[in-house]
Parts: structure tokens; C-alpha cells; sequence
């Protein structure tokens, strides 16, 4: 059973910088499609960054340029490092091995894990 635990949200002002992470188990790490996604209360389901099983990356047109997807395999962990952050990034963000993220940057319709608030102040 594929387990995620994202952490790493907070709350900072605009311009500002965090670093998610997503900690996976119950699967063989790398050889999906990882991704992720973010919602706001009230909007829908936005994905955000994907990375597939050979490295290759994938934005949001409106996270391109601040945001970077990366993976540590050897730690079974998902990153995003997020710069230069946006009053419209506040959202809740969740990750995912959704392999439609990387196919065409869809969201999971739904999503288990708890996801790590973000929230981004002017």
C-alpha cells in the first residue's frame, strides 16, 4: 500500500522560500511517476510539478521559473523547492504517483495523504 507524507509548509511572506518534502513507502521508489499538486479552499485541483521515472521535469506554466521538483531515491523522498513565492501559491499542497501529473500535469481526483499547508503573506 503506497503511503506519502508530505511536510515542510509553513507560513512566509511574499518572495519568501520553502522546501516541501514527501517521504514515500510501500512501493519501489523511482520507478513511478511522482508529482505535486496543490488546492485551495474553494478552487480546484491545480497541478503543480511532476517528475517521471527518468528524471524528466515537468511545471505549471504559473510555477515555471520559481519552483523545482527533485528526488532523492536513496531516501525514498520527494522535494519541491519553492522560491520567489506568491500570495496566489497559499494553498494546501499535496504529493502524488498519479501518472496522469506526468502525462498532461492532471491531479488525482482524490488523494489520501494530508497534504502541507502553504501560505504566503503580502
Amino acid at each position: 500500500q503506497v503511503q506519502l507524507v508530505e511536510s515542510g509548509g509553513g507560513s512566509v511572506q511574499a518572495g519568501g522560500s520553502l522546501k516541501l518534502s514527501c517521504v514515500a513507502s510501500g512501493y519501489t521508489y523511482g520507478s513511478h511517476c511522482m508529482g505535486w499538486f496543490r488546492q485551495a479552499p474553494g478552487k480546484e485541483r491545480e497541478g503543480v510539478a511532476a517528475i517521471d521515472s527518468d528524471g524528466y521535469t515537468n511545471y505549471a506554466e504559473s510555477v515555471k521559473g520559481r519552483f523545482t521538483i527533485s528526488q532523492d531515491t536513496a531516501k525514498n523522498t520527494l522535494y519541491l523547492q519553492m522560491n520567489s513565492l506568491k500570495p496566489e501559491d497559499t494553498s494546501m499542497y499535496y504529493c502524488t504517483t498519479h501518472r496522469a501529473m506526468c502525462l498532461r500535469m492532471e491531479p488525482p481526483t482524490d488523494s489520501s495523504s494530508q497534504g502541507t499547508q502553504v501560505t504566503v503573506s503580502s
